[in-house]
């Protein structure tokens, strides 16, 4: 998920299943597959990781996945790693997972649904290594801020889901933001602070961590980057 405004109108539709159930839906969604899939795939009950990969690997969730680029550079460099992409913006899940169809990657899924009714509905207790969320929506308005994702409710389930030890990544280009997500973790107890990782240069124009941060930082702009540990 960028910080830019995302298309309602086709995430809602995807959501809500107001679009889906003809012909042409039932193709578009099958023609991503495995790679893509949304919560009418899936029983209303806690995700099987081992039958959704068809292995026991460890697991990462990144929190709206966007065009897919972090999801395919980890993909590619971690083999042994599965990697679960939760996008809310039908567009931005299609594009993101064809990507992954093109190469032919075994360990990375998107499953286009809302974070807020998959952490909470879905996710098994301790199940992940990681999780990653990068330049959340900022919904920059007042009266919208409380759509952010990044709140108090998202860092209970992110310790719930978290095993003992497994990390949380979160990145932003929006300084105030920043401060909110520094302050809101600070609160929990759950988590323990860890140095931030360092900017690095790029070596080519996919060398970047999401397509949102390549975009930030060739335009000069500061990007934000904390870490925490789910304490034992």
């Amino acid at each position: 998920m960028t910080g830019e405004p995302r298309d309602t109108n086709a995430a809602d539709r995807f959501q809500t299943g107001a679009a889906l159930g003809t012909p042409e839906a039932a193709r578009l969604e099958n023609d991503l597959a495995p790679y893509f899939f949304t919560l009418r795939d899936v029983p209303p009950s806690a995700l099987d990781f081992a039958l959704l990969f068809g292995n026991d690997h460890p697991l990462e969730i990144e929190v709206g996945s966007g065009r897919g680029l972090f999801l395919v550079n980890a993909g590619t460099t971690c083999p042994a790693t599965n990697f679960l992409g939760i996008e809310y913006d039908f567009k931005e899940a299609r594009r993101a997972a064809r990507r992954l169809q093109k190469r032919e990657l075994p360990n990375v899924r998107i499953l286009g649904a809302d974070v807020t009714l998959v952490l909470p509905r879905y996710v098994p207790d301790a199940c992940a290594r990681a999780l990653h969320i990068y330049f959340p929506d900022p919904w920059w308005k007042r009266r919208h801020k409380r759509r952010r994702v990044f709140n108090a409710e998202f860092l209970n389930q992110a310790a719930r889901v978290l095993a003992p030890g497994g990390l949380l990544h979160a990145w932003t280009d929006v300084e105030e933001y920043f401060g909110v997500m520094m302050s809101l973790v600070a609160a929990n107890p759950a988590f323990a602070s860890l140095p931030p990782p360092p900017e690095r240069e790029a070596a080519h124009d996919m060398d970047y961590h999401t397509s949102f941060e390549r975009k930030k930082r060739k335009l000069g702009l500061t990007i934000y980057r904390a870490r925490w540990v789910r304490r034992s």
